[in-house]
């Protein structure tokens, strides 16, 4: 994309007009005013100019651009898609203009419109995949709505599909569909599954979930397969339905957050209307970032079953930070298990318990301090856990009032209570100063402990078959322990050996040395996944600066290497 098409693009837009579809902006002299979308603020920070045509926020967020940096940070979205969107508003052409990387994006999403389509016309050529929506509860019009579809049996159906559409076997593999055999040979990534097409917040398809149909034998794949990580598909930052379902969630100001798409299906065809899906993965920051330019409120429904319970708790932590108002859906009915099937067997009821859903900190009360009993010990424990979750709450007055709650409840001084808050640590995701700095603080502190974990293996073995082993993956050590392991800071080595060796040392442990020797080959692996990782968070950076810029030769080589990654971190 030449830089005079991009400038071409905003001169025809005027940021103010264009700001008034998100933001409340109010006249501030010559430039406009509103509260940032970006953060939590009472008092406008976020300024435009129209003069300049650029936004800027002096607040908490500091940052600023135009009207293409807006979009992209408002809808999550990658720089072309920002750009395709704009320019389709502004009236002008990009398709003769656009550079190799565009053009790549719009392969793409072609050939995942593409599958998607393919996939609907193969929809009930299974008597099982019938059987199954049935068996669910799945009424046409919602499987029509959300363009559900079959992956046939049968090892390259797709692949020679897409082929006969004219499309190159490398932008297939690109884009998730096919995976390339040892052989050479090309198989399709998903086979006799019920395939449910994942669309980015403005409607594009940018990679499926596949599910494995009942009978077949899935005793080597997964029951769920996902699409990889691509150029267009990040899961982290997406939401199952929540293109279909973010003006409802906008004019509720509440979202209904749950697991799973089949969850998502069901509690949508029973009228609960402003729902989304974390869709198989945890639910992220960057989930919620989206969710509250648009909600106040959340309501968290996961399963019943203990790990569904540790996602809820893990999700209202993250959800806290954000300054929603969170409410817990709790599934006490033992004859169901998760969402969808209260929605198979009770039609309306589930809506009746989101409406009557338990506030996070009612949520937790029970959890923790029913049952007590006399123990001391226990007690004292369980009010720490519910103090390190008021403690993490963004509102003070949130704060002061559930310390008030809790001193009735446990029959305790309030003076005590915060005392106590004072001492304890925060919960799991403590308050940040900005969400960017927590995520590297969390990720450092994980690379940080397979650091000290591998480097404790190495040199408490006394066992060279580890440092042969050691060798291919030194490179992906941060440059700290890199210089610990080449001998380059003795005195780091020393004091390191001396804290990990009273953990890792091999006298001191009961596992035999082949199980020492599968975990130190996973932690080399999971080494290596985090750095491929940090390397491909800093390529997208890099490649939106690029592209900005205009520099067309540098972003196509940043966009190569971040393929390359993403194929290896896929493998892995």
């Amino acid at each position: 994309m030449s830089s005079d098409t991009t400038q071409q693009i905003k001169e025809k837009l005027d940021i103010v007009d264009f700001l008034k579809q998100y933001l409340e902006l109010k006249p501030a002299g010559k430039n406009f005013k509103a509260n940032c979308p970006f953060h939590k603020e009472k008092t406008p920070s976020f300024m435009v100019s129209p003069e300049r045509q650029t936004w800027h926020c002096f607040g908490a967020c500091n940052e600023g651009g135009d009207i293409i940096k807006f979009l992209m940070k408002y809808e999550n979205l990658e720089f072309y898609d920002a750009l395709k969107i704009l320019a389709e508003k502004a009236g002008v052409d990009i398709s003769k203009t656009a550079g190799r990387d565009y053009n790549i994006h719009n392969i793409l999403y072609k050939i995942l419109d593409s599958a998607k389509d393919f996939f609907v016309s193969n929809l009930y050529a299974s008597d099982s995949v019938k059987n199954y929506a049935k068996e669910r509860g799945l009424k046409g019009e919602t499987v029509k709505e959300f363009e559900l579809g079959l992956a046939p049996d049968g090892s390259d159906a797709l692949t020679k599909h897409l082929l006969k559409q004219g499309f190159n076997i490398n932008d297939i593999e690109r884009a998730g569909m096919t995976i390339k055999t040892e052989r050479g040979t090309y198989w399709d990534r998903f086979r006799s599954r019920l395939m449910f097409p994942i669309h980015n917040h403005v409607g594009k398809v940018v990679g499926f979930t596949g599910r494995i149909l009942p009978g077949v034998d899935d005793t080597n794949v997964g029951k769920y397969v996902n699409s990889p990580e691509s150029p267009i598909f990040q899961k982290s930052k997406l939401l199952y339905g929540f293109y279909n379902t973010k003006n409802d969630i906008r004019e509720t100001k509440q979202a209904v957050l749950v697991e799973g798409q089949m969850d998502f299906l069901m509690a949508w065809q029973d009228g609960i209307k402003n729902i989304a899906a974390s869709s198989g993965t945890a639910l992220t920051e960057e989930h919620l970032k989206t969710l509250r330019r648009i909600a106040d409120e959340i309501v968290l429904s996961f399963d019943a079953d203990e790990a569904g319970q540790n996602a809820a708790e893990r999700s209202i932590d993250l959800a806290a930070a954000q300054d929603f108002t969170i409410k817990v859906l709790v599934i006490d009915d033992k004859d169901f298990k998760d969402p969808a099937d209260i929605a198979k067997n009770k039609p309306g009821e589930l809506k009746k318990m989101v409406e009557k859903a338990k506030s996070a900190m009612d949520y937790y009360f029970h959890k923790y301090l029913s049952g007590s009993g006399k123990d001391l010990k226990q007690k004292k424990n369980n009010i720490r856990i519910v103090l390190s979750k008021i403690k993490h709450l963004a509102s003070a007055v949130e704060r002061d009032h559930w310390i008030k709650e809790l001193a009735a409840k446990t029959y305790l001084d309030e003076k005590v209570l915060v005392e106590e808050m004072e001492s304890v640590k925060d919960s799991a995701f403590p308050r940040p100063v900005s969400e960017q700095q927590q995520a590297e603080k969390n990720n450092s502190s994980r690379v940080d402990l397979i650091c000290q974990r591998i480097l404790g293996i190495v040199f408490n073995g006394k066992n060279e078959e580890f440092k042969n082993l050691m060798e291919d993956y030194v490179k992906y050590l941060p440059d700290y322990y890199k210089d610990i392991y080449e001998g380059k800071n003795a005195g780091d080595l020393e004091s390191l050996i001396g804290l990990i060796g009273l953990r890792y040392s091999f006298e001191n442990q009961e596992a035999g040395p082949e199980v020492i020797k599968n975990e130190f080959l996973i932690l080399l692996n999971v080494l290596k996944k985090e750095s491929l990782k940090k390397r491909q968070t800093e390529l997208k950076q890099l490649i939106n600066k690029l592209d900005i810029d205009g520099d067309k030769e540098g972003s196509a080589k940043a966009s190569k290497e971040f393929d390359t990654i993403s194929k290896e971190i896929h493998n892995l």
